[in-house]
């Protein structure tokens, strides 16, 4: 199903890249303010609060019966974000054993029976024939030190029908590649952010 989101706001101020804060809070939806923590996990950087923001005005503030995929998940800020704003399914894929455990306990805290965790690679999940076309949101957030990011495009694009969404962080501005157009984009600090969407009718 195609969607169109509201017009976007400005961005906010940059991620933390040289340490992580020690939690970061759901901003919206049934778990607003909530803490999650971030565990002390070299390279981790959690999406900032006025980059989700942002993010979340581009698509809108309610998310009911969307399903998500939030790979690289890390912290879960993205994929928890956009459960408790209505989201009906939401799959949060991590590598880390430390932060898929710690992702797993935030679900159970949660009580989000919504939410499922896998700790996998995202790449090789992404890739898997039941993860075609199975989302509307895939959200994309892989480690800066590893040249990720045209690969997890194209397999994200996979994830989602033409009409679905593909959001992306990277240290560098993106451009859309074949099949996808860029709806929206920001920078803050060294991060730029992009919203693509997959082309094709809805």
């Amino acid at each position: 199903m195609k969607r169109q989101p509201p017009s976007p706001r400005s961005s906010g101020p940059a991620h933390r890249l040289s340490s992580a804060p020690q939690e970061v809070r759901i901003l919206g939806g049934i778990w607003k303010r909530t803490p999650l923590p971030v565990p002390l996990v070299e390279g981790l950087r959690p999406t900032s609060s006025r980059v989700r923001e942002t993010l979340f005005n581009w698509l809108g503030q309610d998310l009911s019966g969307w399903r998500v995929l939030d790979a690289f998940a890390g912290s879960g800020a993205l994929g928890l974000e956009a459960a408790s704003r209505g989201a009906q399914a939401v799959v949060l894929l991590e590598r880390h054993p430390e932060l898929a455990r710690s992702l797993q306990a935030t679900v159970r805290r949660l009580k989000a029976a919504q939410v499922t965790v896998h700790a996998t690679d995202a790449l090789v999940w992404m890739a898997q024939p039941q993860a075609r076309e199975a989302f509307d949101l895939v959200c994309l957030d892989p480690p800066f030190g590893q040249d990720l990011f045209d690969a997890a495009l194209t397999r994200a694009l996979q994830c989602v029908p033409p009409g679905g969404w593909v959001y992306l962080e990277s240290p560098a501005a993106m451009s859309a590649p074949p099949g996808a157009t860029l709806y929206r984009q920001g920078q803050a600090g060294q991060v730029h952010f992009h919203l693509f969407q997959r082309e094709g009718a809805a």
